[in-house]
C-alpha cells in the first residue's frame, strides 16, 4: 500500500488552523498528529504551506458528451487538479442533454476513464420529462437540476413555469437545483435594447437586461413554491444583493431546506469591468454592480450563501467573439478558482477557515457527500497544498483549460497551489501531473 507523510502542513479544517503531520495510507487518511517514521512512505517537507480539504465545485460544465470541441471531462478535470479541486458536480446540459437515468449512467462511464478529479453529474429535469423524473427513484442522486437546459430549448427553465415548480417541488424527494431569472422580463429588455441597437447590444448593457429584477422575482415565487412543499431547493449562481435578504443564517447548514451559492466571478468582477473586458465576462445571470458584489460578499460571510462554485463554462473564443445575441454566455473558472478566493484572505476580507467551510465543508454536508470535504481520518486523501508566498500571473502558457484562454489573464495571484491529491494519489506536484490514476465517482451517504 501506498504511503505518504505531508509534515509540518498547517491545516485548514472545520474552523481551525493547526500546524501538524498528516499520513496517507493509499485512498485513505490515515492519521492527523505527529506521525513518526514511516516506512517506505514518501516525505513531502510542507513547512510554511497550507493544507486544504480539496475543493467540491458544485457547479461546472465540462462539456462532455457532445460538445468536446471547447473541452472535456480530461482537459478540465486537469486544469481543475492544478488548482486545487479534487471533486466536481457537472451539470445535464451536455448533449444530447442528461434527461434520463440512462444517459446519466452513460455519462459516469465516460468520465471513469477520463477524469482526473472527483466527478458527480445531476440529472437534467423540464417540463418535457418531468413525468419520467417523477417516475424515477432519484433518492440515490446528488440532485435534479435544469441548469443550462435553457440553452437547448426555449420554455425549459423551471423558473419560467409556476405550474412545473408546483409539480416537481410537491413530488421529487431529490434536491433540486435551479438557474432562476425571469425570461419574460429579459425578452422584454432584449426587445428594447435590439430596438435601439440591433443584433451587436454593447455588452456592458447585459446586467441591466439580464436585471436585478429578473433574478429577484423569479427566486421569490421559486422560494414560495418550495415553502409551500417543504421541498428542498438550492439556487444557483446568486448574482444580486438583493436576493440574499430571501436566504436564512440563524440554522445550520444541515438544516436548511433552502439554499444557495455565489460564483467566484459575481464576487471577483463587477459591471466596471465590462470595457476592459468585453463578452470574457458575458455570463448568466450577469455579472452587475458593485453594491452587488459587495451584497454577495457580505450574505457569503455571514452564512446566508452557503457554498462558493464557478459556474466553470467553457467556449471557443470564435463562440464568445461575436455579436452580443450571438455571444456565448459563460466562462473558464475552474483552474483559478480557489486561488483568486485567496486573495480575499490576503485582503482581509475572509478567513482561511471559511474559505475552506464554503468552498470543502458545505458541498460535502448540501449533497450528503461520503467521506469528502474534511480532512478527517477515514476521510478519502483528497487534498491540496497551497504556498501563500509564491505570486505568479495567468498567462496563455499556464492556461490548461482546452479553450485556451481565461477573464482572469494578466492577473496575478499571490498564492499557488504545489500539490493535488485525489483518493491518495498525488496527480499534481509542482506544475508536474501523474495521470496514471482516475478520479472515482462520488457517492451519497445514504439517507
Amino acid at each position: 500500500m501506498e504511503k505518504t507523510v505531508i509534515r509540518n502542513a498547517v491545516i485548514v479544517n472545520e474552523g481551525h488552523l493547526t500546524q501538524t503531520d498528516l499520513l496517507i495510507e493509499g485512498e485513505l487518511i490515515a492519521k492527523i498528529g505527529d506521525v513518526g517514521e514511516v516506512n517506505g512512505a514518501k516525505e513531502i517537507d510542507a513547512s510554511g504551506k497550507m493544507l486544504f480539504p480539496g475543493v467540491i465545485d458544485g457547479q461546472v460544465h465540462f462539456r462532455d458528451p457532445g460538445l468536446t470541441h471547447k473541452a472535456d471531462l480530461y482537459t478540465e478535470s486537469r486544469a481543475a487538479v492544478a488548482g486545487g479541486t479534487t471533486s466536481f458536480i457537472d451539470m445535464p446540459n451536455t448533449v444530447p442533454n442528461v434527461l434520463n437515468m440512462e444517459l446519466l449512467e452513460e455519462k459516469y462511464e465516460i468520465a471513469k476513464g477520463k477524469s482526473l478529479a472527483n466527478y458527480g453529474f445531476w440529472l437534467g429535469v423540464t417540463a418535457d420529462n418531468i413525468d419520467e423524473v417523477l417516475a424515477t427513484d432519484v433518492s440515490g442522486l446528488l440532485a435534479v437540476s435544469d441548469d443550462g437546459l435553457y440553452f437547448t430549448k426555449k420554455g425549459n427553465l423551471l423558473a419560467d413555469s409556476p405550474e412545473i415548480m408546483e409539480k416537481l417541488f410537491a413530488n421529487c424527494p431529490a434536491i433540486i437545483t435551479i438557474h432562476s431569472e425571469r425570461e419574460e422580463i429579459i425578452e422584454k429588455n432584449e426587445e428594447k435594447y435590439r430596438a435601439e441597437y440591433g443584433d451587436d447590444v454593447p455588452v456592458k448593457f447585459h446586467p441591466i437586461i439580464r436585471s436585478v429584477e429578473a433574478c429577484y422575482s423569479s427566486t421569490v415565487r421559486a422560494l414560495e413554491i418550495a415553502k409551500k412543499y417543504n421541498t428542498r431547493l438550492h439556487i444557483l449562481h446568486l448574482s444580486t444583493a438583493k436576493e440574499t435578504d430571501l436566504f436564512r443564517n440563524d440554522i445550520p447548514l444541515a438544516e436548511k431546506n433552502i439554499t444557495t451559492e455565489v460564483c467566484v466571478h459575481h464576487l471577483w468582477f463587477c459591471d466596471e469591468d465590462y470595457d476592459r473586458l468585453g463578452k470574457k465576462i458575458k455570463w448568466n445571470p450577469a455579472i452587475k454592480s458593485k453594491e452587488n458584489r459587495e451584497g454577495l460578499l457580505e450574505a457569503l460571510i455571514d452564512g446566508r450563501i452557503d457554498l462558493i462554485t464557478t459556474d466553470h463554462a467553457p467556449h471557443t473564443w470564435e463562440e464568445k467573439d461575436k455579436p452580443y445575441f450571438q455571444s456565448m454566455s459563460g466562462a473558464p473558472l475552474v483552474q483559478h478558482a480557489l486561488v483568486a478566493m485567496l486573495e480575499f484572505v490576503r485582503q482581509g476580507k475572509l478567513s482561511y477557515e471559511l474559505l475552506a467551510e464554503k468552498m470543502c465543508h458545505n458541498p460535502a454536508i448540501l449533497y450528503s457527500i461520503k467521506k469528502r470535504g474534511f480532512i478527517r481520518e477515514g476521510y478519502y486523501a483528497d487534498l491540496t497544498l497551497v504556498d501563500i508566498n509564491r505570486p505568479w500571473t495567468v498567462s496563455p502558457e499556464n492556461i490548461l483549460y482546452k479553450c485556451g484562454w481565461s477573464p482572469l489573464e494578466g492577473t496575478t495571484f499571490h498564492s499557488a497551489v504545489t500539490n493535488t491529491w485525489v483518493n491518495g494519489h498525488m496527480v499534481y506536484d509542482e506544475g508536474e501531473f501523474d495521470e496514471s490514476s482516475r478520479g472515482m465517482r462520488l457517492e451519497k451517504i445514504p439517507q
